[in-house]
């Protein structure tokens, strides 16, 4: 009987080092909620035609609001400028940490339909660089003309 109960023990020690590190926990804990994307700007100076997430300009998704929902790693995010095609969008979304000693992580987002199916099987990888409980940044990487650029999305919680 005790063999039994150190295994037991054993194996929901095993189990719970294996699950999702204390820092990604933390941060799907503070983006719960409802975030607004004030600003998108770039590294570089320009003009740049840039659709995200294959379904909006930078015109259309400044002052979207986003909605997270960590428990099940969805979320939705609504574009109401009357120039754009507005409604909700649906999207699948996971953090992936890349080194727990310097806090950096990823944040892959993909969009989905209302069953959480996606059309495409496409996504975009991010880097999640801020995030507090009043702000959170993105930045993603674009190659434009052979440069490299960097996309900075600003969003404040609601």
């Amino acid at each position: 009987m005790k063999k039994i109960i150190f295994l037991t023990l054993i194996m929901a020690t095993v189990l719970a080092s294996c699950g999702t590190s204390k820092t990604i926990r933390t941060s799907k804990k503070v983006m719960k909620g409802q975030w607004t994307l004030n600003e998108i700007s770039y590294n570089e100076y320009g003009t740049f035609r840039i659709t995200f997430f294959g379904d909006a300009t930078k015109d259309c998704m400044e002052g979207s609001d986003w909605q997270f929902i960590p428990n099940n790693n969805t979320g939705t995010y609504t574009i109401e400028n009357i120039n754009c095609m507005t409604g909700v969008r649906n999207f699948n979304f996971t953090i992936q940490e890349i080194d727990e000693t310097t806090g950096l992580y990823d944040f892959l987002l993909k969009p989905v339909d209302k069953k959480g199916k996606s059309a495409s099987n496409k996504g975009s990888r991010l880097k999640l660089v801020q995030l507090s409980d009043t702000n959170m940044v993105w930045e993603q990487a674009a190659s434009l003309d052979g440069k490299t650029i960097t996309i900075i999305m600003n969003f404040s919680k609601n």
